[in-house]
């Protein structure tokens, strides 16, 4: 250490400037305002910093206030951390004596915990400097507690042995060794584990383990005098040990047998009261984190207080709900054992002891009240059932064609522990559950999906058997009408949906069980819980695939379900059950057709229903319409179904005429949902066969004039929404929804606009219309319906949408980067023109405009924004590859590459000359590879590009330029030309020693 930051305790500071810091520290631990305290936090934090730091914080050591000395300890960590290059080695030394004399003198003077263990800390913090050589700490510490005061590090030889030494030590001495081995023990623990120094971290810590054994050892041996705080402190201080010695072990540096020596100490003061919780919670967290420190004889001392009746009667206590910490303690304690252990107790589950571990860990299931609101340990409890179901799948996989012997007994305890959770998963009474904060309901619904987990784990052990089991429940509450005890029951079997698939002896179950009373009686009755119903709504939507297979059920079911949509809590749930039934079901259910609209008539009649639920019951309807055996029959039923929706668009125009444009909004945007609904309903099915060899041209029903009028009503109620709306995205979503249901129909349809619906649609949007690039990319959806070969031409349409995005462009003033969004969409439809509607390009009507469209689509390359970047990339891509065209075409796109292909050159090579991001070699990397590989003039094009002013990096030379313009041209657009791209992008950035090395 330097002269000027000596460290002994004759300062060259005036005492009355040391009264005056220690007044600030008593200033910052007193009340005062926010600046006030900072203030004189920042003056002591200065005072700290400064040269003077090391005399201040000896001299704050001798104050009498012990918040003082505290700031004075500090204060020495603070420098050691801080100022530690300005220490030379004797400075070194001494500052370790004069740590440890203040440590000594101030034990014997009955200090504090508060200003020791922050000596402590002070201690750790110069072992933890590299440069100094302490490693048998520990031991300096205890022989200078023999003395009296610090003595030196060479001299430790000479005195008694530790276990000597430690025998006549105080126990204020023995507390503040121990201080200081745990805070050894957790802050070299802190040190990265991938630092270099982490390994001779864990030499030097080494030579401390023997004297820290005998240590611990006589410290618990002291608490058959009473001594709790002494026997607690080495309880924590072994836990410290074992978890680095867990670190140190891994690294090959640290032997675990001398700290191995104490677990049997250990386990004896496990049932010691006052002892219970700390060291409880010291074996649970070594079990969770580091069971290989347990030997095979510390499993079974373990074992053998686990399952006695020091443990029976904690686990009572819990169970009754009147237990204390350390039965919780306990509890995780046989929790982390289970977990640890779980193999062996499975394998010896014949044994009395693994018998009565596992009996206690189902009892820890069973626990009085509510889970999460009253009961802690149930959660816990399910975790280890959630492990041991696991290695039992396992095991059974791992078996083969046979099986383990205990495999029967021990799926009876996954029985078991489904028994229990099903009791535990009853909702609560309203009335209690109106009393839950947000937490106890996230808690009680996350224990509930566990639940579900461990039920779909399950039945892979249990089988068909487990399913069948809560049927018969479902049937016995039934008949008591037991809600709760149903709502589980149903809670139970929805989580086994997807388990059962489409197994015959699962389906006998399931048409026992919907073929009963179940629905009827649910609609009958009156005080039925909210939450039983709600779980029947799922149940029939998680049995859809059953009622495909059993339509015969569906009418109790359908019944219950419209019932269900007169309560406003489950009616978007109800909607989407009835929804997904129709929608499997359709053909099974046209004969119901007009019950159902019906159904849907009087639902309307007297409530309100939200949007929503007439979209999924519409589309649901709608469904079946699909399904009818003609065109001509769907007519009549669409008709009553469209009326609904005119009725909506009637209130919305009523709305909007009263000044009310939210809630005419809302009336609009619902309708529009609707229709969209419908639409997709009645697309035909994926599993319906579609005539390719029908060329016949024939007018359809849709063609003829009740067919056409209803389509009429169709168009005309999109048409009032749209228009009325285009400052609302969300209409505009909507229409678009609307629109792209007819798109992949292959046959006329109501929903089959003509395409000057969509015409429209675009071309009367502009800048400031909402959700612009969705029109757009309707449009492109339109098209991409329209271009194989063996599509309509739709030539009028394509040419509407290009005058459009041409318009677009203009009004953009060809800059992507004032719209960037909207830049990619126009971009992108241009792209969907080709090749099939090229011709286009040349019509008298945008000719004079496709300049703009070409220069547009070459700034979007070297945009700064990848949507338009991405979207021009895949328009060059298509464009330079175009060969085979009508003659009047190719010369059209030849001449375009001509003329364009060398400023394409230029972009391309502004992107992988640096400009673009990493993310974004592989997107300009496609136009290049097609480029080189379909065009002529792409090397001279190149080259230029290379060798241009607008070429952005100096970090190229021209040798490096000609190798990778050489590498590209003979790659000839393959694979490895990203590579090459990478390399070179990474060479121009600078980054790299030399591109043609």
């Amino acid at each position: 250490m330097a002269a000027h930051a000596s460290v002994q305790s004759d300062v060259h500071l005036q005492v009355g400037s040391i009264e005056e810091v220690g007044k600030l520290v008593q200033r910052l631990y007193s009340p005062g305002t926010p600046r006030e305290i900072g203030l004189v936090q920042d003056t002591l934090q200065k005072l700290q910093r400064s040269q003077d730091g090391w005399q201040i914080a000896d001299a704050l050591l001798q104050s009498p206030d012990d918040k003082v000395r505290f700031f004075g300890a500090l204060t020495f960590t603070i420098k050691i951390n801080q100022d530690w290059a300005s220490v030379d080695a004797a400075s070194a030394i001494l500052l370790l004596q004069r740590l440890l004399s203040w440590l000594v003198r101030l034990v014997a003077k009955g200090e504090g915990p508060l200003v020791l263990r922050k000596l402590c800390s002070a201690l750790i913090a110069y072992f933890l400097k590299p440069s100094v050589s302490w490693e048998r700490c520990v031991r300096h510490l205890i022989c200078c507690f023999f003395a009296g005061d610090a003595i030196a590090y060479d001299v430790l030889d000479h005195y008694p042995t530790t276990n000597e030494l430690i025998a006549g030590m105080s126990r204020f001495q023995l507390l503040t060794t121990i201080w200081l081995i745990t805070t050894l023990v957790e802050e070299v623990g802190k040190v990265d584990s991938n630092s270099v120094q982490t390994h001779k971290y864990h030499e030097r810590v080494a030579p401390n383990l023997e004297d820290t054994v005998v240590l611990l050892r006589r410290s618990l041996d002291l608490r058959v005098t009473g001594d709790e705080e002494l026997a607690l402190e080495s309880v924590g201080s072994f836990q410290s040990w074992v978890m680095y010695a867990h670190r140190a072990w891994m690294d090959n540096s640290m032997s675990l047998e001398p700290l191995r020596v104490l677990t049997p100490q250990l386990v004896q003061v496990l049932t010691t009261d006052g002892m219970i919780e700390a060291t409880a919670e010291c074996f649970a967290d070594i079990l969770c984190h580091f069971p290989a420190y347990f030997t095979q004889d510390d499993f079974a001392s373990l074992a053998a207080i686990l399952s006695g009746s020091f443990t029976q009667e904690r686990v009572a206590a819990l169970k009754a709900l009147s237990s204390v910490p350390e039965d919780m303690a306990l509890a995780r304690l046989l929790f982390a054992y289970g977990d640890a252990t779980v193999q062996d107790l499975t394998k010896d589950i014949g044994e009395s002891t693994s018998k009565q571990i596992l009996q206690f860990l189902l009892d820890l299931m069973g626990v009085e009240g509510i889970v999460v609101a009253e009961d802690e340990i149930c959660s816990q409890a399910l975790e280890f059932w959630m492990t041991y179901t696991e290695f039992l799948i396992d095991s059974l996989f791992a078996a083969g064609e046979g099986k383990p012997p205990w495999m029967d007994t021990a799926r009876q305890y996954v029985v078991n522990a489904l028994e229990a959770a099903w009791l535990k998963i009853r909702m609560p009474p309203v009335e209690v559950t109106a009393t839950w904060d947000s937490e106890i309901r996230a808690g009680f619904k996350a224990f509930r999906a566990d639940v579900e987990d461990l039920l779909q784990s399950s039945y892979t052990l249990l089988g068909i058997g487990i399913f069948q089991q809560f049927a018969n429940s479902a049937f016995e509450s039934l008949k008591h009408h037991a809600w709760g005890e149903l709502e589980a029951t149903l809670f139970c079997l929805n989580a086994l949906s997807d388990s059962i698939g489409d197994e015959e002896s699962a389906d006998e179950v399931l048409i026992t069980l919907f073929g009963s009373s179940l629905f009827t009686d649910m609609t009958s009755a009156t005080a039925i819980p909210l939450k039983t119903r709600q779980t029947a709504v799922s149940l029939l939507e998680h049995y859809t695939d059953f009622f495909e297979r059993h339509t015969e059920l569906l009418p109790a079911a359908l019944n219950f379900l419209f019932d269900s949509l007169k309560i406003t809590a489950l009616t978007t749930l109800t909607a989407r059950a009835i929804h997904s039934l129709c929608s499997s079901c359709r053909k099974s259910l046209v004969p119901e057709l007009g019950a159902f609209l019906q159904q849907y008539e009087i639902l309307l009649s007297w409530t309100i229903v939200e949007g929503s639920t007439k979209e999924k019951v519409m589309g649901a309807i709608a469904a079946i319409i699909q399904a009818m055996p003609s065109e001509e029959s769907k007519i009549a039923p669409l008709d009553r179904l469209l009326r609904f929706v005119e009725s909506d668009i009637r209130s919305c125009i009523d709305f909007m005429t009263a000044g009310q444009v939210e809630d005419s909004q809302m009336q609009g945007f619902g309708a529009l949902r609707c229709l969209a609904a419908m639409g997709k309903a009645l697309q035909t099915p994926d599993d319906v066969a579609i005539d390719l060899e029908d060329e016949v041209p024939h007018k359809t029903a849709w063609e003829h004039e009740l067919g056409f009028q209803l389509q009429s009503r169709l168009i005309r109620c999109f048409k009032v929404v749209t228009d009325s709306f285009k400052w609302s995205g969300e209409i505009i979503e909507a229409g678009s929804h609307v629109l792209r249901t007819g798109y992949t129909e292959t046959s006329p349809g109501p929903f089959v606009f003509p395409p000057q619906v969509t015409e429209e649609f675009v071309a009367r949007s502009d800048l400031r219309t909402a959700r612009l690039s969705t029109i757009l990319d309707t449009a492109g959806a339109m098209l991409s319906r329209h271009a194989s070969d063996a599509s309509t031409r739709i030539d009028s349409s394509a040419l509407v949408f290009l005058a459009h995005v041409l318009e677009l462009i203009g009004l953009l003033e060809v800059n992507p980067t004032n719209e960037p969004e909207v830049a990619s969409s126009c971009v992108d439809l241009a792209d969907k023109l080709m090749p099939r509607y090229l011709n286009i390009f040349l019509d008298p009507q945008v000719q004079r405009s496709m300049r703009n469209l070409f220069i547009f689509a070459l700034r979007c390359l070297t945009a700064a924004e990848i949507l338009p970047k991405r979207s021009a990339a895949d328009f060059w891509t298509s464009f330079v590859q175009i060969r085979g065209q009508a003659d009047h075409i190719q010369r059209m796109v030849d001449g375009v590459m001509i003329e364009y292909g060398p400023l394409l050159s230029q972009a391309l090579m502004r992107n992988i000359g640096g400009q673009a991001a990493r993310s974004e070699l592989d997107v300009v990397a496609e136009p290049l590879k097609k480029m080189v590989f379909k065009q002529p003039g792409s090397k001279a094009w190149l080259e230029e590009a290379l060798f241009s002013d607008t070429f952005p990096s100096q970090s190229v030379g021209p040798e490096e330029k000609r190798i990778w313009l050489q590498k590209v041209m003979k790659l000839r657009g393959a694979k490895g030309t990203n590579q090459v791209i990478r390399d070179f992008w990474i060479a121009c950035r600078g980054t790299s020693l030399s591109y043609a090395s």
